[in-house]
């Protein structure tokens, strides 16, 4: 009988790869989120409008989706590793150099909106190439369950983002929480650089490829892709109007202290997130056995139940306005996973960045680059920040609508 020792199994290059990029997926969503956290703070400070402080972050998405185009040919045509690495260390500067913002209210406005637009450019690359990467380690029907791990980073970074702007905001001045949160993301790059791993390209595709869906020019014939871009990017207008403006809301019309309404929806973000992001994975893996138009079924449907409870939110009584936060949230991130998987399917690895980085554009052009913006522009004129937020139910409608028309072309997979 042999007594040779094996050797311990070595745990794969996709684990430490996937494991990496949902730290920088964490890292990204924090520093993203940390403005509309301290974002009454701020403008507590230099009295800017609400259209203002919407134009901050429409400045940040304005520059994410143009340099997108970019980002997306480089990765199709250049190794990812070092541009993720690239654009970690870029946002972590950014937002590092918040801390020095103008106290001066014009050039504060410039500087801070300069920042933000900067972080912008640095997350175009990571949210590009990430998802191009892990699609190239899993095949077509794990990718819902892999893809779903790795965006449950969103709403716990947001959560933390919110927190850490509205609570150490609040303790220490609202540019310490950009200061401390900016030092993780440069660490992580440091490890990505040294564990991270570059797959192999369409080495797990197994969809028959066609025209449509291995050229940039047939993204623009190709039914799945549009539906599943077009559908996000009336989600997206809703996401992005309700993240910035939540915290504001409960502040400014439901009377909670600042610190207190960050907690509420940093609570909840990252509950919900957490929990329908996981259990919204595993349910459309569930569906995806037996119907190859789950994805895009089950994405309509979360954003359907979505909508009475955003109704709720916005016009119900305030007695309700928390679990129906709670609600509206939870059936919003049941479909993370699905739709971004969706789409991450409808094209072939030769144009994967390509068509992420179109479909990122899209998203960011009819979405929340000016819902924030368009929503701060409305509550002024009218001067109720509840009406302005309605404006997202119409966007959700419209999102389900498309997404229930994009499931006839949800492409065949094989088992």
């Amino acid at each position: 009988m042999s007594t040779t020792l094996q050797p311990a199994r070595r745990i794969s290059p996709a684990f430490w790869t996937l494991l990496l990029l949902i730290a920088l997926n964490l890292l990204n969503y924090i520093d993203r989120y940390i403005l509309p956290g301290a974002q009454s703070l701020i403008q507590k400070e230099y009295n800017w409008s609400d259209q203002q402080m919407g134009g901050l972050t429409t400045g940040f998405f304005l520059t994410y989706m143009l340099v997108a185009p970019l980002t997306g040919w480089l990765g199709d045509r250049f190794p990812r590793k070092p541009l993720i690495i690239a654009g970690a260390v870029l946002w972590s500067i950014a937002t590092l150099a918040t801390a020095w913002v103008s106290h001066d209210r014009y050039w504060g406005y410039w500087t801070l909106y300069l920042r933000h637009a900067l972080v912008g450019v640095g997350e175009a690359t990571f949210s590009i190439y990430a998802p191009a990467v892990l699609a190239d380690f899993y095949p077509e029907r794990d990718r819902n369950r892999i893809l779903s791990i790795f965006y449950i980073a969103i709403p716990v970074g947001a959560a933390i983002g919110y927190l850490a702007g509205g609570t150490l905001g609040t303790l220490y001045g609202w540019r310490a929480p950009f200061f401390l949160c900016a030092f993780p993301g440069l660490l992580v790059a440091a490890l990505y650089w040294w564990v991270g791993r570059e797959p192999q390209r369409g080495a797990q595709d197994h969809i028959q490829v066609d025209r449509s869906r291995s050229s940039f020019l047939g993204l623009f014939t190709n039914g799945a892709f549009l539906t599943g871009t077009l559908g996000l990017a009336a989600l997206t207008f809703a996401m992005g109007g309700i993240s910035t403006w939540v915290p504001t809301f409960l502040h400014r019309s439901l009377g909670y202290p600042i610190p207190k309404a960050s907690f509420i929806v940093s609570a909840i973000t990252a509950f919900d997130g957490i929990a329908a992001t996981a259990l919204g994975g595993w349910l459309a893996q569930r569906w995806l056995r037996t119907n190859d138009r789950a994805l895009y079924l089950f994405s309509a449907l979360s954003v359907v139940l979505t909508l009475p409870f955003g109704a709720l939110v916005f016009f119900g009584p305030h007695a309700t306005a928390i679990p129906a936060l709670f609600l509206a949230e939870f059936f919003l991130f049941l479909n993370t996973g699905p739709l971004n998987t969706a789409i991450v399917n409808s094209v072939s690895a030769p144009v994967r960045a390509t068509a992420i980085s179109v479909n990122l554009f899209c998203i960011h052009a009819f979405g929340d680059t000016f819902s924030p913006q368009i929503i701060g522009a409305v509550s002024d004129r009218t001067g109720s920040l509840s009406l302005a937020l309605g404006l997202t139910l119409i966007s959700l409608t419209i999102s389900a609508t498309i997404l229930k028309v994009g499931s006839r072309f949800a492409p065949p997979l094989r088992n």
